[in-house]
């Protein structure tokens, strides 16, 4: 019993830890000027952030793409953010 009252308790923190990660990630994409074009669900000025997971699933260099273009401002603006909050903002969208 106090096995199984330990594993509920960690996948409880977990669980929390992964929606606070999905909130800081929106606050980074709001901070970083992401939402003035794009939208999770609609599309925009941009393409929703769930048409791009879906048009990069199963790509494992998705991430490191997506990062790549939005630093470069190839087919995107340029962006000033930090890699991490690149990173971050990517790993996010990619998770939708």
């Amino acid at each position: 019993m106090r096995k199984l009252l330990f594993v509920a308790a960690i996948a409880t923190g977990l669980s929390a830890g992964g929606i606070a990660y999905a909130q800081d990630a929106a606050k980074l994409a709001e901070t970083a000027g992401c939402m003035k074009c794009h939208d999770v669900e609609k599309k925009k000025m941009g393409a929703s952030f769930k048409s791009v997971a879906a048009k990069y699933k199963g790509n494992a260099d998705a991430e490191k793409m997506i990062v790549g273009k939005l630093k470069s401002g190839e087919g995107h603006p340029k962006a000033t953010a930090s890699d991490a909050d690149l990173a971050a903002i990517a790993k996010w969208v990619l998770a939708m």
